[in-house]
Order: C-alpha cells, then structure tokens, then sequence
C-alpha cells in the first residue's frame, strides 16, 4: 500500500505520515527497491488511531503509547490512557467548583476549606490542581496578592485565594491569554462574574466534547489491538 493512499483516505499529507514514521508511532516500514515505502494494513491501523486519539489524548500522549504498543506492551499503554481519562475527569470537578464559585453572591459565602482559613502554597496547589510554580508565576504576574507571615516570610493564602486561582486556570486553559485574564479578575472585583462564568461554561463544553473524542480514539485503538494479535496469532 502506498503512502498517497492512506494519506487520502485521513485526508492528512504523506509528510504527516513520514513524521509519525520518524517519531517511532507506527512499526517499521520496509521499502521496495526503488525506494518506496511499503505500508501494510498494520500500518494503516496505527495511523487511523493515531489520528482518532489525537483529539482526546494530544500527541504528547501518543507518542507515549504508541511506541509502547509496539513493543507488545499494551498493559503499560491501557494504564497510560487510563491515567489520562481520571486527569479528564479531575479538570471537569475543578472546573465545576470553579462554577459554583462563580455563582456565589459574596465571598464570605465560600465554603471553607478543612476547616482552615489560611493555607500553604502546597495546599492551594493540590485544591486547585495545578503547580506551585504555576501559583508563584501567577503571582508574579500580579494576579494573586497573598499575605506573608511577618517571622517567616512564607505566603498565606485565604479561602479566597483559592477561589481566584481556580478561576484563573480555568480561564487560561481557555484563552491563553494573561491580558484576558486580568480583565476577567478585574470583572470579578467589580462583582461581575458574566464573563468568568462564560468562559468556565465553555470550557466545561470543552471538557465534554475531549471525553466524547477520547471514547472514540479507544474504539480505533481497540480495531488497532485487534490487527496487531491476529497478526501475533
């Protein structure tokens, strides 16, 4: 089978396909004497799913699996694409609390964490998921302003702190932007929440639709396992 055919049939160049071939994503591929690449049925499979998981997992991902599968290591692969399923879910839970943030009327109304009021930057972190780093960096930015304790110097982060971090991954992953996000937390300190609560919806959509692509990358996975052990058997 030719490149050019299979390059059409995903509607992607045979440039993408070479690139996938040099990532080490697909088996090795033979060549006929004058040079060609010769493309089996195997390697159709590995490029059909490569394409259909791209969109749930991201080729960083891939390029993880795929390598692994190759080697006949599918357990370690289905764990890789687990892990990447409960991340999924994680995101849409914090998200959700974002949302439920955002409809609260007054900041005295957050709910409080295990009973504290202040917390450590390893705290906020893990309620937020995300970095530390990524926490300093934002403070950096001047997004967040937490106290410091007068004898150690060390940041205390209030409940509300934890709310602002919350709305500010979230409203990243979706635009990007830093400008974007100063207005949105410029919004929310004139008690507007219209445009943070838009952006938490559409990321949630998001969300949704990354599980949505993710069920059907493993439907191609499954028809690639399928190829791969008859081919064994």
């Amino acid at each position: 089978m030719k490149g050019i055919e299979i390059a059409k049939k995903l509607n992607i160049s045979t440039s993408a396909l070479r690139h996938y071939e040099a990532w080490g994503l697909v088996p090795y591929v033979e060549r006929a004497a004058n040079g060609y690449r010769i493309y089996t049925k195997e390697h159709e499979a590995y490029f059909r799913c490569i394409r259909a998981m791209n969109a749930g997992f991201g080729m960083d991902l891939i390029r993880e699996v795929m390598p692994r599968i190759i080697r006949g290591e599918i357990l370690d692969a289905l764990w890789l694409i687990n892990k990447a399923q409960v991340n999924l879910h994680a995101e849409k839970e914090t998200v959700k609390r974002t949302v439920e943030m955002l409809d609260l009327k007054e900041l005295n109304d957050l709910p409080k964490y295990r009973n504290k009021t202040s917390f450590a930057i390893g705290e906020v972190a893990e309620e937020a998921h995300v970095s530390a780093s990524a926490i300093r960096h934002w403070e950096k930015e001047g997004l967040i302003k937490p106290e410091r304790q007068q004898a150690s110097g060390f940041r205390i982060y209030s409940p509300s702190d934890i709310r602002k971090v919350l709305i500010i991954r979230t409203v990243q992953r979706v635009v990007y932007s830093l400008d974007i996000v100063r207005e949105v937390l410029s919004e929310l300190d004139k008690h507007n929440v219209a445009q943070a609560k838009e952006i938490a919806l559409k990321s949630l959509q998001y969300i949704d639709y990354a599980l949505i692509e993710q069920v059907r990358g493993i439907a191609y996975l499954q028809n690639l396992f399928d190829i791969v052990s008859n081919k064994e058997g």
